[in-house]
């Protein structure tokens, strides 16, 4: 993907479409139940036909995509699992071995695994879009070209256009990348100025002795690469990693298809904060599953202005939350769908002029 390429893609990418917003949330107000009774899911169905641009929606054909590479700063001591793990698990992956394609298989929903970066030889089980086998210690240098990022974002947005003309309903991102809430915490660090112990976490598990490591790690590859926060491809190629800017460009696709896009834990709401800075018309077609135990996570939601739905303590990252995202939508589309207005249920919906008067209702929210 050429740079121009790239901004012709996000010239095309528009926002919800507030006409169909409008027409749900007047469909909401007129089903039968208390004002804002069932709260997010009347909010999901809203942002659902913001995208879609009918009131009207049904989330059946689902697709996990998952995008694996290698980060060079496993070098650094910054992670307990070994990277050859970051091979293993993607191909795991592909035979539900794993935490989210053993919840996807239970749920139907469909797995894709892109090999954009795992340093080894490419196997048959994963799609081959390999930009180069692995990155750099962002603690020595640069992770990668400018162009090679590009390349990987270029991955990433073709492979949801692939799951546009394959008929998916919702897609949901991950990723398997040893060292990548790293790559991660260095990346928002850069986006948002924030200090390196903000955005650092423990991982799959690093001691006191290892978080300080790894929290060191970040605030200098960030003062050694010196990434503009102004522009997001700079910051994935310099402090980033393939399997960021593969997702980045997934979200983008999502965002120029208009099909919904699941983010899984941090290394996937960053990538989204990623895609964000590059277009914010992308927050329109973004929903967060559930809030990771990274402690940069928080701070990622809040600069993308959204807010998670589950609190489940979840830190294994693959896209294990997007199958448990799917199902909340699902719910959301059958309230919409499925229930009743005042008038189909023969109820005088008169009552609700009183509780908009009581503190805390607005019927027209």
């Amino acid at each position: 993907m050429t740079e121009n390429e790239l901004r012709e893609i996000v010239s095309r990418i528009r926002p919800a479409d507030e006409g169909a917003a409008a027409a749900a949330r007047a469909r909401q107000s007129s089903l039968a139940k208390p004002p804002r009774s069932l709260g997010k899911l009347e909010d999901i169905s809203v942002k659902l036909a913001g995208i879609s641009g009918r009131v009207n929606n049904r989330i059946k054909k689902t697709l996990v995509m998952v995008f694996a590479a290698d980060n060079g700063v496993t070098r650094e001591g910054v992670a307990v699992t070994p990277k050859e793990v970051t091979l293993r698990q993607a191909v795991n992956m592909t035979k539900h071995k794993t935490g989210m394609s053993a919840l996807a298989r239970s749920f139907g929903d469909s797995v894709r695994v892109y090999d954009v970066g795992i340093d080894a030889p490419a196997r048959r089980e994963l799609i081959n879009a390999k930009i180069r086998r692995g990155t750099a210690s962002i603690l020595r240098g640069p992770a990668m070209t400018r162009p090679e990022a590009l390349g990987a974002l270029e991955a990433g947005f073709n492979a949801a256009m692939d799951a546009k003309r394959d008929g998916f309903d919702a897609v949901g991102i991950g990723e398997m990348g040893i060292g990548n809430t790293t790559t991660s915490a260095a990346v928002l660090c850069a986006l948002t100025g924030c200090a390196a112990s903000t955005a650092t976490g423990r991982g799959s598990g690093l001691s006191d002795e290892g978080l300080m490591r790894k929290t060191r790690v970040v605030e200098e590859a960030v003062r050694l690469n010196a990434p503009d926060g102004n522009d997001p491809i700079d910051v994935i190629s310099k402090v980033g990693g393939l399997d960021i800017a593969a997702m980045t460009g997934a979200y983008l696709g999502c965002a120029a298809a208009r099909v919904p896009a699941v983010a899984d834990g941090f290394i996937s709401i960053v990538a989204a904060l990623c895609a964000y800075r590059l277009c914010p018309a992308v927050r329109d077609h973004v929903f967060l599953s559930h809030a990771s135990e990274e402690p940069g996570y928080a701070l990622a939601a809040k600069e993308l202005g959204l807010s998670p739905w589950l609190l489940l303590d979840m830190r294994l990252g693959e896209g294990s939350g997007c199958p448990l995202g799917f199902r909340i939508m699902q719910a959301a589309c059958a309230v919409m769908n499925d229930m009743a207005t005042f008038d189909e249920a023969s109820i005088d919906d008169g009552y609700l002029v009183e509780l908009d008067e009581v503190e805390g209702f607005n019927y027209e929210k």
